[in-house]
């Protein structure tokens, strides 16, 4: 899944016009005109299309996170992590924070995209790389909950 793909369904999904999806590069620093957010929107056969990369993809679900819950205060002594390459694992996180989910609410946008998944199939979703129970997140799961939220949200 390409991440143009992603933007055009989140944007389609949680129905976001262009000027907010400028506002929401905005609030994590990244600026970005129209015209350039309409090309990353283009499908690649589209004439003006722009491969959208990981940091630019990462930059709109950080805005969409601080667009949605608000601007975090880093408590005093606490260190900023460093990020790790973007996957469908830390898109999947980053839309559960952005969108307040608990688990039950993601199992039934899940759900509503007629995939059935368990409560340990998706914790192990968010789980640290590396830890035993990880289980890395697919295509078409990940498809499939921006399916659902398609369904949540616009139906």
């Amino acid at each position: 899944m390409t991440n143009n793909d992603i933007l055009r369904r989140l944007r389609y999904a949680l129905d976001i016009k262009d000027s907010t999806m400028v506002e929401i590069f905005k609030l994590s620093g990244y600026e970005i005109s129209r015209p350039n957010l309409t090309n990353l929107l283009k499908k690649e056969e589209e004439k003006g299309y722009v491969d959208c990369s990981d940091e630019v993809t990462e930059f709109f679900l950080d805005g969409l996170i601080i667009h949605k819950r608000g601007k975090r205060e880093v408590a005093p002594g606490h260190v900023e992590t460093q990020s790790t390459p973007l996957t469908n694992n830390g898109i999947l996180k980053k839309l559960r924070i952005a969108l307040k989910f608990r688990e039950d609410e993601m199992l039934s946008t899940l759900k509503l995209a007629g995939m059935s998944v368990s409560k340990s199939e998706l914790s192990a979703l968010f789980r640290k790389e590396g830890q035993r129970h990880y289980k890395e997140c697919g295509d078409q799961l990940l498809r499939n909950f921006l399916k659902g939220l398609t369904t949540r949200f616009r139906d």
